[in-house]
């Protein structure tokens, strides 16, 4: 219970959350079930999936809320501007104390707010290039297979599978899924993707051409079509794709995205595949008109080589003169080869002859050889010798220069910390560390004492000195 006052009076005294407590049950039992109309605003998506945004009018302000679990059912997708009705509870937050709604159900405020929102979806696709006609594929002709994303239960896939056996049986992939409500965009939208992710050599083939198809409604019910992500799955389509949503007087933003537009179901299936027989008679009228035309080239060109051919000479009569040349030509040229054969064996036998042997050449050529070699070899070793005095002379003058032999008179070498040679006393202080260098190895030292060396005075001579006298 409340506290009552110390003072006697009987208001009673309440805490921050027993107020806000009251509040929250009051509220949620006067409004456990309520529609509100209005635009949305701030609109953002948490991370957790969650969805917060606000409802406004010209007068007032509300916070709205709507779960994860119920923001996947929704049958439009919330954005700012777009004015809705949505069902749900109001409920508190003490946190912040206010008050929102939580959302159940959201539909659009009536068709003028889903056309503004078509219209405003459809400029903003396509400044985005996905309505762009260079984008659009081509429909192959004669298609091996056929996909169909349509609801398996309407008269809209009997439509189809019926044209397509009176015009060219072919063979047809159903994709089912919901044409319209809650999840409808979704499963549109997978079963594109999922068409595009069959391998051409998987189990299941990959169709050719896919026909997403759908009878008449409403705008309402052909909202899915309206989508954004429906637009853009079928943008983004590798197989070509041909769009057939409602009656011929049926627009949805599919059709702006599609590779081909067809008005009806029934068309789509048209426009996939030729017909049959008239294909056949079209092939057989061509093939009979190429028979034609290339029996008239082959007679044209056998007109043209007899015309050629009365016109040549007689082929005996060409050939007879060179046959009988050639004849002449081969005796003569029998002939021609053994006598020049013996003239080159006559002329080879003169040249031959006059030819000298080369062996005496050689023999001298030798002795010349050796002669020079020995007296290179002579040279040689007279050069050597004479380095080999200067080199051994060399070597006793630097043995003799040697500071090495110095040390072996009982002479040491000192070098400071640095390693440079001290070479007078001034050079040294006390406390220096100096290295002393014997003959037969190093000693550590460090001065302890000394004198400077002193400079030399040099006398001065007196000009005017005449003890010695002058000589001259």
């Amino acid at each position: 219970m409340p506290e009552i006052t110390e003072n006697g009076l009987n208001a009673p005294i309440f805490s921050v959350s027993e107020i806000s407590g009251h509040l929250k049950r009051v509220v949620e039992d006067s409004f456990a079930f309520v529609r509100v109309r209005g635009e949305i605003s701030g609109f953002k998506r948490a991370g957790s999936g969650h969805l917060y945004f606000r409802l406004k009018d010209d007068d007032a302000v509300l916070d709205g809320v709507c779960w994860r679990g119920t923001a996947g059912r929704l049958g439009i997708e919330p954005e700012d501007g777009l004015e809705i009705i949505a069902t749900g509870r109001l409920t508190t937050y003490p946190g912040r104390s206010n008050y929102q709604i939580v959302v159940e159900a959201m539909e659009v405020a009536g068709e003028g707010a889903l056309l503004k929102l078509l219209e405003d979806r459809r400029k903003k696709l396509d400044a985005e290039g996905v309505f762009d006609p260079d984008y659009k594929q081509g429909i192959p002709m004669l298609p091996d297979v056929i996909g169909v994303v349509t609801s398996p239960t309407g008269a809209v896939i009997r439509d189809i599978l019926h044209r397509l056996n009176d015009r060219f049986p072919r063979r047809v992939l159903v994709w089912p899924v919901l044409v319209q409500g809650d999840g409808a965009a979704d499963q549109i939208v997978e079963a594109i993707a999922g068409f595009n992710r069959l391998k051409p050599d998987g189990p299941i083939p990959r169709p050719d051409v896919l026909i997403v198809a759908r009878g008449g409604g409403s705008l309402e019910d052909l909202w899915a079509f309206n989508e954004e992500n429906v637009v853009r799955a079928a943008f983004e389509s590798a197989i070509p794709l041909i769009s057939a949503v409602g009656h011929e007087t049926d627009t949805t933003l599919i059709d702006f995205a599609s590779d081909l537009r067809a008005p009806t179901p029934s068309a789509a299936a048209e426009m996939a595949v030729p017909v049959r027989a008239d294909l056949m008679a079209q092939v057989q009228d061509d093939g009979a008109r190429l028979v034609r035309a290339v029996g008239r080239t082959v007679g044209q060109h056998k007109t043209h080589l007899d015309g050629l051919s009365r016109g040549l000479p007689d082929l005996n009569a060409l050939v007879a003169n060179q046959r009988q040349r050639l004849d002449d030509w081969g005796e003569r040229l029998a002939t021609s080869l053994q006598t020049g054969l013996h003239r080159r064996h006559r002329r080879l036998a003169e040249v031959s002859g006059q030819l000298n042997s080369p062996r005496p050449m050689v023999g001298y050529a030798r002795d010349r050889l050796e002669g020079r070699m020995e007296s290179l070899n002579r040279v040689a070793g007279r050069v050597t010798e004479t380095r080999r005095r200067h080199l051994n002379q060399t070597q006793r003058l630097l043995d003799g220069l040697s500071y090495e032999r110095v040390l072996d008179r009982g002479f040491a070498l000192i070098t400071d910390a640095k390693g440079k040679a001290v070479s007078h006393v001034g050079a040294l202080s006390p406390g220096d560390d100096i290295a002393v260098r014997l003959k037969d190895g190093n000693v550590g030292a460090r001065v302890t004492g000394g004198e400077p060396a002193k400079s030399k005075k040099t006398k001065s001579v007196q000009k005017n000195d005449t003890r010695q006298g002058n000589l001259l």
